[in-house]
């Protein structure tokens, strides 16, 4: 069994999205492990505010599998095959990490955008404070403390998505 975490992203009819994409890993992975939402403008783009939070799962899929099922609940709720990189998004899930393995195909793990933006980096201190990053010396919660914060505005915002 390995301990996975997944980035949920959403601002096109974000409260829909957000609760068919959680409908969703919940149904392929079981139980959810959620951060906070947060509220970010776009990033790379000018677009409306994204919410974000990160998943964690304990799950014996492997990472191509898991990988496969991210794309597969993203393009049945609407992502576009040929979407562009920095564009708007129905529902965006990204692993992050897979236990702690490093990789590049068939996805970069763990993935840059954990210290570069702080819609990732704060829901996973949140969720995994303790945890080291594979690559850095540092904890997540270090590493959000060292973050430079004002750099990304980011609010929280109440959840109210239960399970079905």
């Amino acid at each position: 069994m390995a301990q996975i975490y997944i980035s949920l992203g959403t601002n096109i009819n974000r409260d829909f999205y957000l609760a068919q994409g959680l409908h969703a890993l919940n149904k392929r992975f079981g139980q959810l492990s959620l951060s906070s939402l947060f509220e970010s403008e776009a990033v790379g783009f000018s677009g409306s505010p994204f919410y974000n939070m990160v998943i964690g799962v304990i799950t014996s899929f492997s990472v191509e599998q898991v990988a496969k099922i991210l794309r597969d609940i993203e393009f049945a709720h609407g992502r576009e095959q040929q979407a562009k990189k920095f564009s708007p998004r129905t529902l965006d899930l990204d692993l992050l990490l897979y236990d702690d393995l490093v990789l590049t195909i068939p996805a970069q793990i763990p993935r840059d955008e954990i210290t570069k933006n702080a819609f990732v980096l704060w829901p996973l201190a949140e969720i995994a404070p303790q945890l080291q990053h594979p690559l850095l010396t540092q904890n997540y919660q270090q590493l959000w403390q060292n973050f430079d914060q004002s750099s990304q505005s980011l609010r929280k915002l109440p959840l109210n998505w239960q399970p079905k």
